[in-house]
């Protein structure tokens, strides 16, 4: 059994994909005998200390943050002494066997100071965003206090961890780090939940439902899907279901207006994890025109519900989507082909179904026990290696 202690200053109820998939993690771990504690940020009326699903969860408190789905820069900042000071006075080194810290900032330095005090190794998780993110003007490549940060957490964690072959390489591109990197995809668990018919969910027989999933933050680029399908709206009936919330939502319910997309966009803000399956299942396509995925677990749930998935080019999900195979891949910003794509799809119920098969078959290989093994094994590595190394 490993005694693990897990940092991630986003776990659910708030955040994002890198919180769900280190909760769907943690709690396989549980499943199989290990024991787990995580750290995280405290947020609005989230008890301080409970135990879910085996996991226990110790949130400590962060200023300023005023949303389930975005994180303040002070709430950020102040994670770090807050995070470290309440396990230096909760715990002890002997407590635990490892440390797994998720996300370079602003996880990366409580994983890397209680490495330090407890004398225990710490593999880094890096998600994509933390390392590197082009919707932002104060993105951690682009920004030299943070870009120095994450360097320096990259090269001290005894093992890191990226989910994807972007984020590995973006790791060495910006980084300049000479140090090998563990690659590790991430997994889904298979979903279990209560079907609906569309007109339970108010749509209609004939639509043609699109779907997309995420937080509504810039780097979702959901103006551009917006733009596109109100380029085909005219011609076609469909509706449009975006999953989420975020700080781009009124701005996109206006946008929704101008394109006269109004009684097409259905938005469901943020919804259990049974309501999304339910839309899912009953969706003929999942879209995306986000400017960079670290790796997109959206995508795993699509295959998972077996429609075809049409999204850029870039970013973390390349690795397991195939062009032709799992949908379509497009050049990023070539919003006429993305529309051309879309309408292949509409018009070749063949063609969706064989999509549907195709991914129905790959997403077996991306369940969540083939990523929790893949950790536990890096972690006793980890261990091993680290003792060691005292020991000579």
């Amino acid at each position: 059994m490993l005694r693990i202690l897990v940092i991630n200053y986003e776990y659910p109820p708030i955040g994002g994909g890198g919180g769900v998939v280190t909760k769907n993690i943690v709690e396989h771990m549980i499943r199989l005998g290990h024991k787990v504690t995580i750290i995280t940020s405290l947020f609005a009326d989230l008890k301080k200390q409970e135990t879910i699903n085996g996991v226990n969860i110790f949130r400590v408190p962060v200023f300023s943050r005023s949303q389930t789905t975005v994180a303040s820069i002070i709430s950020m900042l102040t994670f770090l002494p807050s995070s470290v000071a309440k396990s230096f006075i909760q715990f002890n080194g002997s407590q635990f066997d490892i440390i797994n810290t998720h996300f370079a900032v602003p996880s990366g330095p409580t994983g890397y100071i209680l490495s330090k005090l407890f004398q225990i190794p710490n593999v880094l998780s890096i998600h994509g965003g933390d390392i590197f993110d082009p919707s932002k003007r104060l993105s951690p490549h682009q920004t030299s206090l943070l870009s120095n940060t994450v360097r320096v957490m990259l090269k001290t964690a005894d093992r890191v961890v990226a989910q994807s072959n972007n984020t590995m390489n973006n790791a060495y591109q910006y980084y300049k780090i000479n140090r090998p990197i563990d690659l590790i995809p991430l997994g889904i668990n298979k979903p279990v939940f209560e079907r609906k018919t569309r007109s339970q969910l108010n749509l209609d027989s004939d639509d043609f439902v699109f779907c997309t999933i995420g937080r509504l933050v810039k780097r979702k680029n959901i103006d551009d899907i917006l733009e596109i399908l109100s380029k085909i709206s005219t011609i076609q009936k469909l509706k449009f279901i975006v999953i989420g919330e975020g700080p781009e939502y009124i701005h996109l319910m206006e946008l929704t207006k101008r394109l006269n997309l109004r009684e097409k966009v259905i938005m469901t803000g943020n919804i259990s994890n049974e309501e999304k399956f339910q839309y899912l299942y009953l969706s003929d396509c999942y879209v995306s025109t986000a400017l960079h995925e670290g790796f997109g677990l959206v995508f795993l749930e699509a295959m998972e519900s077996g429609i075809p998935i049409v999204c850029y080019n870039h970013g973390g999900q390349t690795d397991f989507l195939i062009d032709g195979k799992t949908g379509f891949l497009v050049e990023l910003g070539d919003k006429k082909k993305f529309k051309k794509k879309i309408c292949e799809l509409m018009n070749n119920p063949e063609l969706r179904l064989n999509i549907s098969t195709y991914n129905k078959k790959l997403v077996q290989h991306y369940y969540i026990n083939e990523c929790t093994e893949k950790y536990l094994n890096l972690f006793n590595e980890t261990i091993s290696e680290y003792l060691n190394s005292k020991n000579r």
